[in-house]
């Protein structure tokens, strides 16, 4: 396939030795040729949209257009996209691919989808992705690695709201089995309803925060809907959060006059 005028960086939340960057970066390689690489030093799954303001960022080259910066995916993708990468801009954002899904309010707490939520407030079109997985020890990457370069392809020529990014999953299944691209909404699930509690070796407690919640039903039209079928899922996120059915409600509180206090 013919190579696109592109720009594209890569970044990730887990890290830049991991095993899903490396195979974002041979997909981003089908697009274009210019493709850059800044990702963090170390593992910084569910650091959100966090960003390091109390002490200094190092970063290392590791070869031509690759470096890892000892701080969070925000961090990666704002000092990539102001210091690091010189010359013409990056078109393109890419962040993953993700060791698990990003699914429902999963992307709240996702250094995956904070990447590309920093790209997209500095300006620049965005994806993220992530392979939905049941066992974290044996990933299947091969439904990432067969539907991402056409969908990618696709995504890139189409222009989209620059205060939106896109969210893409990947279903745990064989590529053969895989079904259609689905357009999701945001479905419900909370993380980190499980919290174990237990004991160091001095006996001082600690806690650990466990899985999501597991659903019985889910909502059709939703991403996690769109997983369970077998079904890719692309997910419109918009970085506004106002609510806007709540304004009336709002205006008419504050207009009320105050109940004076009980004596």
């Amino acid at each position: 396939m013919a190579e696109l005028p592109l720009r594209i960086l890569v970044t990730n939340d887990d890290g830049v030795n991991a095993h899903g960057i490396k195979t974002l970066e041979h997909i981003a390689r089908t697009l274009s040729e210019d493709v850059w690489v800044v990702a963090p030093e170390t593992n910084n799954s569910g650091a959100g949209h966090s960003l390091t303001i109390s002490r200094p960022l190092r970063v290392r080259r590791i070869a031509e257009r690759h470096f890892a910066l000892d701080g969070t995916p925000t961090d990666c993708v704002l000092v990539g996209l102001q210091r690091l990468i010189t010359g013409k801009p990056v078109d393109l954002v890419l962040s993953g691919i993700n060791h698990g899904g990003n699914l429902a309010d999963d992307v709240t707490y996702s250094g995956t989808i904070a990447a590309a939520m920093e790209a997209t407030l500095l300006g620049v079109r965005a994806v993220a992705m992530s392979q939905v997985c049941r066992n974290r020890r044996r990933i299947k990457w091969t439904p990432a690695e067969s539907r991402a370069p056409e969908l990618l392809r696709r995504l890139a020529v189409m222009d989209w709201p620059r205060d939106v990014l896109l969210n893409v999953n990947f279903p745990d299944r064989s590529a053969r089995s895989i079904g259609e691209v689905k357009v999701t909404t945001q479905g419900k699930r909370k993380l980190g309803d499980e919290i174990v509690e237990r004991r160091d070796p001095r006996g001082e407690p600690y806690f650990w925060i466990g899985a999501a919640r597991s659903e019985s039903s889910v909502k059709e039209g939703t991403d996690l809907w769109a997983i369970e079928e077998g079904h890719v899922s692309v997910t419109p996120i918009h970085l506004d959060m106002t609510h806007r059915q709540s304004f009336s409600r709002l205006e008419e509180a504050l207009r009320r006059e105050p109940r004076a206090e009980p004596a």
